[in-house]
């Protein structure tokens, strides 16, 4: 996985624009990662986009999601495995007497991978026991007909950036 080094210029995660706002600290970026629930996870079908909220639970390295097995997400990461999610924290507003210059304040993590269904009934269950973990501490157990019933999806992250605004 590259933190910041795609293959193309024109790719999204090419040099940042605004160099002094980008996070270089893989540690600082995982932190964020891990400092909230939700992501908002891009897909593409037939060039037409979707994005779609969903929880997350990280590994340092991927990170998993559930969904019911049908459903729009679904269809379309079986169909284009790319991804693209975003996930930020702190959000808010730096004003300004100029109606043009107002800001975002955050610290925001947006990454790239690949949507890889997991099969593996064991490694199913310990990428749910990950996402529950982020909920719960109670250990739970899955029933047969749930797990068939549920897709556990890992993304492989291939690149990743941090980026933060309005902060010291």
């Amino acid at each position: 996985m590259t933190t910041n080094q795609p293959q193309s210029a024109r790719h999204p995660h090419a040099a940042m624009r605004r160099s002094d706002r980008e996070i270089t600290e893989r540690a600082e970026i995982d932190a964020i990662i891990q400092s909230t629930r939700v992501m908002n996870l891009a897909l593409s079908d037939a060039n037409v986009p979707f994005v779609v909220p969903v929880f997350y639970a990280y590994d340092g390295r991927s990170l998993f999601i559930h969904s019911a097995k049908g459903g729009s997400k679904i269809g379309i990461m079986r169909r284009n495995d790319k991804v693209c999610f975003a996930i930020s924290v702190d959000q808010g507003v730096i004003e300004s007497d100029q109606a043009c210059d107002f800001e975002a304040k955050h610290r925001t993590v947006i990454g790239f991978g690949r949507a890889c269904f997991i099969e593996d009934e064991a490694e199913k269950i310990a990428a749910l026991d990950r996402i529950v973990a982020r909920f719960s501490e109670h250990a739970f157990t899955y029933p047969k007909t749930n797990l068939d019933a549920t897709a556990v999806i890992r993304i492989e992250i291939e690149s990743i950036k941090g980026k933060s605004h309005g902060f010291g």
